[in-house]
C-alpha cells in the first residue's frame, strides 16, 4: 500500500478519469482493507494508525473515497468540473471542503456534505469540526484524535 503501488486515493484535486476509471473501485477497496488491516496490526481498527498520522491526507481520502463520497474533480486547465470533497494538507491537520464548479450549487449543500464527511471519519477515530471560513464557506478540520482518551 505504499506510494510506489500506483494507487493515488482522490484528494478532489485530479483529473475525473480518474474519479470515473473502471477498475478504481476494487483499488479503492484494496486501499481501504489495506489500511485497516495496517490498524489490525499495529493496535486496533478504532484510531488512526501510525501509517496513517504520518500520511494523513491520503488516509483522509481513502476513507472518504472507499465510504462514496464524491471527490471533486479539476480539467485539464485546472479548472474545477465535478462537485465533491477536496482534502487539503496542513501542518498536523488536513482540511476537507466540499467545492465544485462556478454554479454547481456546491456552497448550498457543503454543510451536510461535510457532516456526513465528518460522520464517517470519527467512525474511523478521527477527531473533526465544522468551521465556517472565508466568504462564509464552510471547511472540515481533521486532526489525530488526542491520545491517552479511553
Amino acid at each position: 500500500m505504499g506510494h510506489d503501488s500506483g494507487f493515488e486515493p482522490a484528494d478532489g484535486d485530479g483529473p475525473e478519469e480518474t474519479v470515473a476509471d473502471a477498475g478504481r473501485a476494487a483499488e479503492v477497496r484494496a486501499a481501504y482493507e489495506g489500511l485497516l488491516q495496517i490498524r489490525r496490526l499495529t493496535g486496533g481498527v478504532e484510531a488512526p494508525s501510525p501509517w496513517e498520522l504520518r500520511l494523513m491526507p491520503r488516509a483522509v481520502a481513502i476513507v472518504l473515497e472507499a465510504a462514496g463520497h464524491p471527490p471533486s474533480a479539476v480539467d485539464a486547465r485546472g479548472l474545477r468540473s465535478r462537485t465533491g470533497y477536496r482534502v487539503v494538507p496542513g501542518a498536523d491537520r488536513v482540511e476537507v471542503t466540499w467545492t465544485g464548479p462556478p454554479g454547481s450549487g456546491a456552497a448550498a449543500e457543503e454543510r451536510e456534505r461535510l457532516k456526513a464527511c465528518a460522520a464517517e471519519l470519527e467512525r474511523h477515530g478521527w477527531e473533526c469540526l465544522l468551521y465556517r471560513g472565508p466568504r462564509g464557506r464552510r471547511f472540515l478540520e481533521v486532526e489525530a484524535p488526542p491520545t491517552g482518551r479511553a
